[in-house]
């Protein structure tokens, strides 16, 4: 039968020395050249453990050990395992039990009288993947929570059936002004500016991995009343259990009212180059179309004393014009600054 080449390290916790040579036994029958260290007492595992520099990749537990046994046994290994995946081999049959230990962070549960080399080394392999993966997963869970939680920007996870906050981050809390306790006691209704029913207005749009995003503006309030103008994105995801969308909130509140105070200059700007191309240009033809008669000579005395009086009037008239421009120029650099001082308080 060919042997299993990959290295292992395994630790047999067993007192009772005839059990351990078989698991050995089993063990190097499906292995090949497997690293077996043997324990008899809990003293002795938990000083293997806690002083051993290298991980195992396995732990066998006998359940009656001389000085600990049971529960408080299964409890006390698994602490000190290091998250090794333990393996519990006893001689009872009590079903009850069995489901207990696996509560208790047990990876499998054998019966000593129906060992053989084939389920033994099954449990082994079993129990070494499922904790690869495990592990991987608990660290890709925590990659994404501290993605969740150190994001500059709010994001909150609600319930989509109840609308009921399951969890905030620490930019929410700081941004809304509620404090993670107020947020998991209300609904994303107690943020919504407007009494209507919460929505998330925007547009459906499909994330390079295919899953299904929503993007829009929102009017919200914060604890203290005050109404913000919300970029809302959100995505659909399963959370302890539950139907829930997890939402990016980036208040664009300042982006807006900036937005605003530019196109409002930009207006005023278009009224004076208006005001300079179509305004000026009816009392400066006037006074052109006045100097060619006048350059003629073909116009009296009275009639040149005539136009000079238009030419003076047309010139008032420019004049005006210019005054104009010149005020509403001036007076549009005073809002800027005033407006500039509002929304930058020193």
């Amino acid at each position: 039968m060919r042997k299993e080449r990959d290295f292992y390290k395994i630790l047999v916790i067993e007192d009772n020395m005839g059990d351990f040579i078989l698991v050995r036994d089993f063990l190097e029958e499906m292995i090949l050249a497997p690293e077996i260290i043997h324990t008899s007492s809990f003293k002795e595992a938990y000083h293997t453990l806690s002083e051993s520099n290298e991980l195992f990749q396995a732990i066998f537990l006998d359940l009656t050990l001389p000085d600990k046994n049971g529960e408080e046994l299964i409890k006390e290994v698994i602490l000190a395992s290091k998250e090794v995946p333990v393996i519990v081999l006893t001689g009872y049959t009590d079903t009850s039990f069995a489901i207990k230990s696996l509560s208790l962070g047990a990876s499998d549960y054998l019966l000593k009288d129906e060992l053989s080399a084939t389920t033994l080394f099954k449990s082994l392999t079993y129990n070494i993947e499922r904790n690869k993966n495990l592990r991987t997963l608990k660290e890709s869970e925590l990659r994404y929570s501290d993605l969740f939680q150190l994001s500059p920007q709010p994001m909150w996870v609600y319930d989509v059936d109840t609308l009921q906050f399951l969890d905030v981050n620490r930019a929410a809390i700081n941004h809304y002004g509620y404090s993670k306790m107020e947020f998991l006691s209300m609904t994303v209704m107690a943020i919504q500016a407007t009494d209507n029913q919460w929505q998330e207005d925007g547009q459906s749009k499909t994330s390079p991995s295919g899953s299904l995003f929503l993007q829009g503006l929102s009017h919200q309030k914060t604890k203290t009343g005050e109404i913000i103008n919300v970029d809302i994105r959100s995505n659909t995801i399963y959370f302890n259990g539950k139907n829930a969308k997890v939402v990016l909130a980036i208040d664009v509140t300042e982006k807006l009212r900036h937005n605003k105070i530019i196109e409002n200059q930009n207006r005023r700007l278009r009224e004076i180059a208006w005001t300079q191309s179509h305004v000026v240009r009816a009392p400066l033809s006037r006074m052109l179309g006045l100097i060619d008669l006048i350059k003629t000579g073909i116009i009296t005395q009275e009639e040149i004393g005539e136009f000079l009086t238009h030419l003076q009037s047309s010139a008032l008239e420019i004049d005006g014009i210019i005054r104009d421009i010149v005020r509403k120029t001036e007076q549009l650099a005073i809002d800027e600054k005033r407006e500039s001082s509002e929304n930058n308080p020193s």
